[in-house]
């Protein structure tokens, strides 16, 4: 096999790896950022019942792409930080709502582990003028 007929191979196996994603994929991606404050409705299956646990906290990571995407969210409970990871193209979320949009400089915003108190809160971003003509 020459290296033409390789390369040719391995560009089928990426688009046949792309359709076999887009499958999976969100029909609407969820739209929020890092830093800001969301409610994450989750489905909870308890036996024959299903209902809804909502997950409030900051956005604080994104990775991956994809379906292999994840966002980390943060929220203090009791005096302890509890971090909870979601799969953002996963059935089991059933909505995201955006509370606040956070103000950060950062992709990553491991540093409010460190923080407790009032020092975890962000200042919140001011809508531009696009996001501004897009609500209206």
């Amino acid at each position: 096999m020459t290296q033409k007929d390789s390369e040719i191979m391995a560009t089928k196996k990426k688009d046949l790896m792309k359709d076999v994603e887009a499958s999976s994929l969100r029909a609407e991606k969820l739209a929020f950022a890092v830093g800001d404050t969301v409610n994450v409705h989750t489905r909870i299956l308890e036996g024959e019942k299903e209902r809804i646990q909502i997950f409030t906290g900051v956005v604080i990571a994104t990775r991956g792409s994809g379906t292999r995407e994840l966002f980390t969210v943060r929220r203090i409970v009791g005096g302890e930080g509890v971090e909870r990871t979601f799969p953002t193209n996963s059935p089991k979320i059933a909505k995201l709502e955006v509370v606040r949009h956070g103000k950060v400089r950062r992709a990553k915003l491991f540093y409010l582990r460190d923080r407790l108190g009032k020092a975890t809160r962000l200042t919140e971003r001011r809508p531009n003028k696009k996001e501004e003509a897009a609500k209206a």
